[in-house]
C-alpha cells in the first residue's frame, strides 16, 4: 500500500503549483501514515461470523471471516485482509460475550512477541457446550513491561471502555476513572474512532488534545501515530493562552484560586464593556454639497441595541459605523436619492463617523485592560463591586506599579484572562474536537478557555476526582462541564483497573475517605497482585538500593520523590553509577530509571516505582488535603511492583 503512494505521478494531475504543493504534502502525510513499526502487528484479533454482516440470517446462509487490526490493509487488487478496528464490523471483537454473542462464531486473539505471533486464543461464542473464561492473552497485554512512551490499546480495549470510545461526536463525554482505569487511552482512542467515522467533517474543524505538562504530552505523543492518524495538534492548557504574551511569573495559592475563579469572567466583562460611552452629540456627515445629520438619541438607540444583543465588544465596534452609515442612507432616500451598498461603505469611512464611532466606541487592548485591573485599585473596585470583597481585590492586586506590559511579569493565571478578555472583544476560533485530560487540575477559568476551543464542538474529558493537587481542583464533574459550557455533557465512571496492581491499589485507596469522600475505589481486574513492599530506611544510600533491586527486574523504574528532594536523590543517584532520565525522555536499554519529581508525575506510568518520603511529598504541597491527593497520584504510578521508603513517620492516612 505504502508502495502504491510512493509510486503516484502527480505531474499530469495538478493546474498549478499550490495544487502540487498540497497533493504532495497529502501524499507524504499518507506515505507516513502507512509506515511499518517493527513491534506492532498488522492484525491482532479474527472473528468469524455466522452470518455474512448486514445478510439474510436464513438457515444454511456463510458466514465470514475477518482479521482485525489497527488499521485496514488490502491487497494488489483492493480486497480488504484486515478490518480497522474502528469499523462496525470489528465492534463485536470488543462488545461480544457468551450471553451476548452478536452473531460472532469465534473470537481469535493473536499474541506477538516484538512483532512475531507467538501464540493465540479462541472463543466460541456461540457455543453453549464452551464456558466463558478469562483471556490469558488480554491479561499478558495489560501486565506487559512498560518501556518508552504510553502504546496504544486496541487489543485490549474492554466492553465498558468501547462503549466510550465510539460514542457520537455530537455529544461531549466526562470520565471519571481512578488510577489505571485507561482513561487517558480511551480518550485517545475516541479521537481515533471519531477521525475515522467524521473524517471530512474533523479535517475541516480540526482536532486537539490538551494534557497536563510537556512531559505528558511527549508520553503519550506515539499513541495517535500508531494509529495512522498524524493531523491531532497537543497543546498545555498554557499553551493556548500564552499566545498572548510570555509567562515570566507567578501567584502564591490565594491569587491563583481567585484568578481562576469562574466571578472573573464578570469583572473582565464589565471593565470591557465600560469603555462605550453614549453620544452626546449629532453626527454630521458632509457629502459634496449636502449635509446629513444624525441626532445622538438615534445613535443612542443603536449603540444599547447592540449592547443588549450581547455580540462581541469589537465585532459591535465594526457595525455601528455601518449601523449611522444606514441612518443617513435612510436619509437619503427619503430625499430622492438612490445610494447603494458603496455609498453606504464611503459613508461608513466618512472622518466624522469613524472619529464618533472611536469616541463611543473605542478599540480594547485585552493585556492593557488586565493590566489596569491588576494594578489601578479604582478601576478593579468599579467592576468588581458586588463580585469580589474588597480583602479579594487586594489579594489579586499588584503590590508594585508596572510600565507595561511587555514590562510586566505576568503569571500562568494572568495569561487566562487575557485570553477571558480577548475573546469578549473578538470570538476565538472553535474546533471540531477536544479531549482535555487530567481535567480535574484545572481552574474555572481554563476550563472557560479549553471551552472556547469547542465552543461549536464537541469534547472528551478526562479526569479523577481523587488525583485533583492543585488548590483550586474540580469539586464535582457536574460544575467543571457547566464552566466548559458542556452542561448537557454525560459523565461516565470506569472503575475495572488494568494498571496498578492489587496490593499496591488497595493500599493507595486509604486515602480515598480523606480526598474524596463517596468516590469509588478502583477494584484492580489483574491476576498479578504485584509486588509490594513497605521499608523505614536510615538514608539515600537504602533509596538507590531500592532502584538497584527494582532495575534488576524487566521494563522501566521510577523514582518518585518531593520536588525538594530530587537534587539530593540525583546526587545520590551519580554518585553510585546509575543514568537516570528526566519526565518524558524515552528509556532505553541502557537507561530504565527515570527520576520523577512528585509535581510531574501525575499521567506517568513505570514498570516498578521507588516512592521515596510520603510525608515529604504531603508536606510540599500547600495543605493537607492537596498534599495527600498528591501522594495518592505518586503511590499509583506502578504497573508492576512498588517500594515506599521512608526515614519520616508515614501519614497517619495510611494507616492500615
Amino acid at each position: 500500500m505504502r508502495e502504491d503512494v510512493e509510486s503516484l505521478d502527480i505531474k499530469d494531475v495538478t493546474a498549478n503549483w499550490v495544487n502540487a504543493e498540497v497533493l504532495a504534502r497529502q501524499i507524504d502525510d499518507r506515505i507516513k501514515a502507512l509506515a511499518d513499526l517493527s513491534d506492532t502487528p498488522l492484525f491482532f484479533g479474527r472473528l468469524d461470523y455466522l452470518h455474512s454482516p448486514g445478510a439474510d440470517r436464513a438457515e444454511g446462509a456463510e458466514g465470514e471471516r475477518f482479521y482485525i487490526g489497527r488499521r485496514h490493509v488490502h491487497d494488489h487488487d483492493g480486497d480488504p485482509m484486515v478490518i480497522d478496528w474502528r469499523a462496525p464490523v470489528s465492534q463485536p471483537f470488543y462488545r461480544a460475550s457468551k450471553k451476548d454473542p452478536m452473531d460472532v462464531a469465534l473470537r481469535r486473539r493473536f499474541g506477538y512477541t516484538r512483532g512475531d505471533i507467538t501464540a493465540y486464543e479462541d472463543e466460541h461464542l456461540s457455543d453453549p457446550a464452551e464456558a466463558a473464561a478469562t483471556s490469558k492473552l488480554l491479561q499478558q497485554e495489560i501486565e506487559r513491561p512498560r518501556v518508552g512512551p504510553m502504546r496504544d490499546i486496541v487489543a485490549t480495549i474492554q466492553p465498558e471502555q468501547d462503549e466510550i470510545v465510539r460514542s457520537g461526536l455530537g455529544g461531549t463525554v466526562c470520565v471519571q476513572g481512578g488510577p489505571g482505569t485507561g482513561k487517558t487511552a480511551v480518550g485517545l482512542h475516541r479521537v481515533a474512532y471519531l477521525l475515522y467515522a467524521h473524517r471530512d467533517r474533523l479535517a475541516r474543524t480540526g482536532t486537539l488534545v490538551i494534557g497536563p505538562n510537556r512531559s505528558f504530552l511527549h508520553y503519550i505523543e506515539q499513541v495517535l501515530p500508531a494509529l495512522g492518524e498524524l493531523t491531532v495538534k497537543q497543546a498545555t492548557v498554557d499553551d493556548l493562552v500564552a499566545a498572548v504574551l510570555e509567562v515570566r511569573g507567578s501567584d502564591d495559592a490565594p491569587a491563583a484560586v481567585l484568578k481562576g475563579d469562574a466571578r472573573m469572567a464578570e469583572v473582565l466583562r464589565r471593565a470591557v464593556y465600560s469603555h462605550v460611552t453614549m453620544p452626546t452629540e449629532p453626527v454630521m456627515v458632509v457629502r459634496g454639497s449636502r449635509r446629513w445629520r444624525v441626532p445622538a438619541y438615534e445613535i443612542e438607540e443603536t449603540v444599547r441595541e447592540l449592547l443588549d444583543r450581547g455580540i462581541r465588544y469589537g465585532a459591535a465596534r465594526e457595525a455601528l459605523p455601518q449601523r449611522i452609515a444606514h441612518a443617513v442612507l435612510v436619509q437619503m432616500e427619503r430625499s430622492g436619492e438612490a445610494p447603494d451598498d458603496r455609498v453606504q461603505d464611503a459613508v461608513a469611512r466618512n472622518p466624522a463617523v469613524k472619529a464618533a464611532v472611536k469616541a463611543i466606541w473605542p478599540p480594547v487592548d485585552p493585556a492593557k485592560l488586565v493590566l489596569r485591573l491588576l494594578t489601578d485599585a479604582d478601576f478593579l473596585a468599579e467592576h468588581a463591586d458586588g463580585i469580589l470583597d474588597e480583602e479579594e481585590q487586594k489579594t489579586i492586586r499588584w503590590a508594585k506599579p508596572v510600565r507595561s506590559v511587555k514590562s510586566a511579569r505576568w503569571s500562568s493565571a494572568d495569561a487566562v484572562l487575557i485570553d477571558e478578555a480577548t475573546d469578549l472583544v473578538e470570538r476565538t476560533h472553535s474546533l471540531g474536537h477536544v479531549v482535555l485530560d487530567e481535567a480535574q487540575d484545572l481552574s474555572p477559568m481554563q476550563y472557560r478557555a479549553v471551552g472556547r476551543r469547542c465552543s461549536t464542538g464537541s469534547a472528551t474529558v478526562l479526569g479523577d476526582l481523587a488525583q485533583g493537587t492543585t488548590p483550586w481542583a474540580t469539586r464535582s464533574w457536574d460544575e467543571a462541564l457547566a464552566h466548559l459550557g458542556k452542561s448537557d455533557g454525560v459523565v461516565e465512571e470506569l472503575t475495572a483497573g488494568f494498571r496498578v496492581p492489587t496490593d499496591v491499589i488497595t493500599y493507595a485507596s486509604r486515602l480515598l475517605p480523606h480526598i474524596a469522600p463517596g468516590l469509588t475505589p478502583v477494584a484492580s481486574v489483574r491476576e498479578n497482585p504485584g509486588f509490594f513492599d513497605l521499608r523505614e530506611i536510615s538514608g539515600t544510600a537504602d533509596v538507590v538500593t531500592a532502584c538497584e533491586e527494582l532495575l534488576r527486574n524487566e521494563g522501566s523504574t521510577g523514582l518518585i520523590a518531593a520536588d525538594a528532594r530530587v537534587p539530593a536523590l540525583a546526587r545520590a543517584l551519580t554518585a553510585a553509577g546509575i543514568p537516570y532520565l528526566a519526565p518524558g525522555e524515552e528509556t532505553t536499554a541502557e537507561t530504565r530509571l527515570t527520576l520523577v519529581p512528585a509535581s510531574l508525575a501525575k499521567g506517568l506510568e513505570y514498570d516498578y516505582v521507588v516512592l521515596d518520603e510520603p510525608q515529604a511529598v504531603v508536606d510540599g504541597e500547600p495543605d493537607e488535603r492537596t498534599g495527600l491527593r498528591r501522594l495518592y497520584v505518586a503511590l499509583t504510578r506502578a504497573v508492576s511492583g512498588l517500594i515506599v521508603t521512608h526515614t519520616a513517620p508515614l501519614p497517619a492516612q495510611l494507616a492500615g
